[in-house]
């Protein structure tokens, strides 16, 4: 499989382009571009979640105790003394860090569930939960987090099936096909509860109207396609050629859009 550099990286760069995308849809603010691409960079390493050793499970549970811990110390503040804060701020940083880290990691299995398209699925809808519920963002926010999320999972999956074909020596390794997955077959119940953690997911998310709305509109894309090459010169250096930069000649087919169907002539109308 591709090691953590190789999939941070390749996450980075995708994020990267997608937010650049993003930007010049002018869709949100920056200020959430920033929070919705580390999304994308945090779903490239996150199937390797399931690795006991790995940096990214280790970030992960980390990061999970530090917001848990502060989240109780922040609502029992006015209940109770400040030992007493201390020991419920520092037992719930330890209990997630340590025990549910060892917890999750005596049930999961390597290239398991966790390496599965639902598990795709399922981190996209809880990102839009986190960024809906929890950051409270707009939704089509919230969703476009998810999808950054998704894009940059089914990267590292693809990276690791690409890494388990063995150029030079013409074979395939035993581990292909154990990442690019849409179920984990030979762990029925680790699916099951997959599937059952991303219908909760989804429930609880907030709705993707705006976000399917905004992706499917017609003006976004012709605004993309209209943005994507400059017009007159390269950074103000090169200049673009006169047939490259000549105003193509207008058509009904817009990028990203389905042509409206010709209407009919009316028939001439006869004289009685």
């Amino acid at each position: 499989m591709a090691n953590f550099t190789t999939h941070i990286a390749a996450g980075t760069i995708v994020a990267g382009a997608l937010a650049t995308l993003t930007l010049a849809a002018d869709v949100i603010a920056p200020d959430n571009l920033i929070a919705v691409t580390m999304a994308g960079v945090l779903g490239s390493v996150l199937p390797d979640i399931d690795l006991k050793d790995s940096r990214p499970s280790r970030a992960m549970f980390s990061g999970l105790g530090i917001f848990f811990s502060f989240a109780v110390l922040f609502s029992a503040a006015g209940r109770f003394s400040i030992a007493e804060l201390w020991i419920l701020w520092l037992g719930t940083l330890v209990l997630i860090r340590y025990g549910l880290h060892t917890a999750f990691h005596n049930l999961a299995v390597h290239r398991g569930i966790w390496h599965s398209i639902i598990a795709a699925l399922f981190c996209s809808a809880a990102t839009a939960v986190v960024f809906g519920h929890v950051l409270d963002r707009h939704a089509g926010v919230a969703w476009l987090a998810g999808g950054f999320m998704f894009v940059g999972y089914l990267v590292h999956l693809t990276l690791d099936e690409i890494y388990s074909v063995d150029v030079m020596d013409t074979r395939i390794k035993s581990s292909f096909g154990t990442a690019l997955k849409f179920v984990d077959r030979r762990h029925p119940y680790a699916t099951a509860g997959m599937a059952t953690a991303l219908a909760l997911a989804v429930w609880l998310a907030p709705s993707p109207s705006a976000f399917v709305s905004g992706l499917s509109s017609r003006d976004m894309w012709a605004g993309l396609n209209e943005r994507m090459l400059p017009k007159e010169s390269w950074f103000g250096l090169v200049k673009v050629p006169s047939y490259i930069a000549a105003t193509p000649p207008a058509s009904d087919i817009t990028t990203g859009a389905i042509p409206a169907a010709p209407t009919q002539k009316e028939a001439p109308k006869t004289t009685p």
